[in-house]
């Protein structure tokens, strides 16, 4: 009876504020429709671009890490005892292949922590899934210049390692008992028969999706890889023959009840992830807009506030990168019109550590899978160590 009153307390409290919002927000106003409009072109935007090419195959690649991955395997490799530099260095990497925006990583970084993985190296995956992106590297370097692109690919590869390590550090105990219930074992992998490679394979094969299928052009001012622009004329191919082997794998060696059950897993995550992804996507265009527009929040307070290089301008830089939703890339033309309307070098690193990684969407499905208390001090990690960057690179390069 209880739980059902609590229920009912929680929808009308929902209600009540949908009523006040609705009732007191002055929707004829010019900044809040257009900031409702950003939000809705936002979420458009977001919605063809990343969901079917990036989103649904990483729910199919963390639905089968759910169901295929051997969860000792898991434990022995990126578990809370395992060692730091193997760990630390298997999440860092593998997370940096990928070079998906923050919201893609999420399934992802959800399949191997609840597998067992420990919570610094899961936390590592996280942060540098989006954030060690090569390309992203390469036209920082060349659109905002060779000594920001530096800075920003040290601080990146540094911060992988160091937000994980600390978090660790922080909930050392609270992961030891985690990965000690015995309930983390109840439901043991299905895959039992067969051997990591072959399971490995089937993992290669999905990874290799998702990575051409997102492979993107190299813009002129990037200069000419030849190999970066060969693979992204052939992604399509890449990613087919990506596909056949992903078939060859699961008719070899898979059976069909597995298989339902991959399926079964994968469309659990996409209701649990997707809803907030997509409220998180709409809050944050309605607070900032999309790129090169403005939300409720003018961008023009932002550049406003970021000039020069003092405490203040670094850590509100973090802080707005950490709200604010990157699709993959679209910092850099983002920062190159900050730093034109007056953002100091500083503050610019700060919002490169810290924007790629986080965003509102992201915080809530992080919320949800660690609780706010773990979610806060990541967050606050990122920004902290971000603001702290830009401060010290200000102050060099000044």
């Amino acid at each position: 009876m209880a739980q059902v009153l609590d229920r009912r307390n929680r929808a009308l409290l929902i209600l009540a504020a949908v009523f006040l919002a609705v009732y007191f927000i002055p929707f004829s106003s010019g900044r809040v429709s257009g900031a409702l409009q950003e939000a809705f072109l936002l979420l458009s935007d977001y919605v063809r671009e990343h969901v079917l090419l990036c989103l649904v195959p990483a729910m199919f690649i963390a639905g089968a890490v759910a169901v295929f991955l051997d969860r000792q395997a898991v434990i022995r490799y990126l578990g809370p005892s395992a060692g730091k530099i193997l760990a630390y260095g298997v999440a860092s990497v593998s997370g940096s292949i990928l070079a998906v925006c923050s919201c893609t990583v999420l399934p992802l970084f959800r399949g191997i922590y609840r597998k067992g993985a420990g919570i610094g190296p899961a936390v590592s995956f996280l942060y540098s899934g989006p954030a060690i992106n090569i390309l992203a590297m390469v036209l920082t370097a060349k659109v905002l210049g060779i000594r920001l692109g530096v800075a920003r690919a040290v601080g990146a590869v540094l911060f992988a390692f160091l937000v994980g390590w600390l978090m660790h550090l922080i909930f050392r105990k609270d992961d030891e008992a985690r990965t000690a219930d015995d309930r983390l074992f109840q439901n043991p992998s299905v895959g039992k028969k067969r051997n990591l490679g072959q399971t490995g394979l089937l993992m290669a094969a999905m990874v290799g999706i998702l990575v051409f299928l997102n492979w993107a052009p190299l813009q002129e001012t990037a200069g000419g890889a030849e190999v970066w622009v060969f693979l992204y004329r052939w992604r399509y191919a890449a990613a087919g023959g990506s596909a056949a082997l992903l078939a060859y794998a699961l008719l070899r060696w898979f059976r069909g009840s597995e298989l339902k059950e991959w399926v079964s897993s994968t469309a659990d995550l996409a209701v649990q992830i997707l809803p907030l992804l997509l409220v998180g996507v709409l809050a944050a265009g309605f607070l900032l807009g999309r790129p090169g527009r403005s939300g409720i929040i003018p961008e023009s307070w932002v550049a406003s506030l970021v000039g020069g290089n003092s405490l203040w301008a670094n850590l509100f830089a973090a802080v707005a990168g950490a709200f604010m939703y990157f699709a993959t890339l679209t910092e850099v033309p983002i920062m190159q019109g900050l730093l034109g309307a007056g953002m100091g070098e500083g503050p610019a690193l700060a919002l490169l550590l810290a924007g790629p990684s986080l965003s509102l969407p992201s915080m809530l499905v992080i919320g949800r899978e660690l609780g706010w208390r773990k979610t806060g001090a990541y967050i606050g990690l990122v920004v902290l160590l971000s603001a702290a960057a830009g401060l010290l690179y200000g102050a060099i390069v000044a």
